[in-house]
């Protein structure tokens, strides 16, 4: 992957991210740890639960005004989404 999820800013940039794991997955998705869907979103929603370890492990903070709700929409809309 050549992006870093640091670097994500912007609508834009979180699109583009989202491309570079497509890409990824389809290059080396078989090494992946969670390369199929179900395991795939499994494993996101558990890093999602366990979120605030992973920012104190690392000497962050989770940000307090992130717009779930738009993460949410996006993956449900996904589903459908042509």
């Amino acid at each position: 992957m050549t992006t870093s999820p640091d670097r994500v800013g912007s609508r834009e940039d979180l699109a583009a991210f989202v491309r570079s794991l497509r890409l990824h997955h389809a290059e080396e998705g078989m090494s992946w740890e969670n390369a199929d869907l179900s395991s795939f979103l499994d494993a996101l929603a558990a890093w999602i639960d366990d979120a605030d370890g992973w920012y104190g492990n690392t000497g962050r903070e989770l940000p307090p005004g992130g717009d779930w709700a738009f993460f949410a929409r996006a993956l449900r809309a996904a589903a459908m989404y042509e």
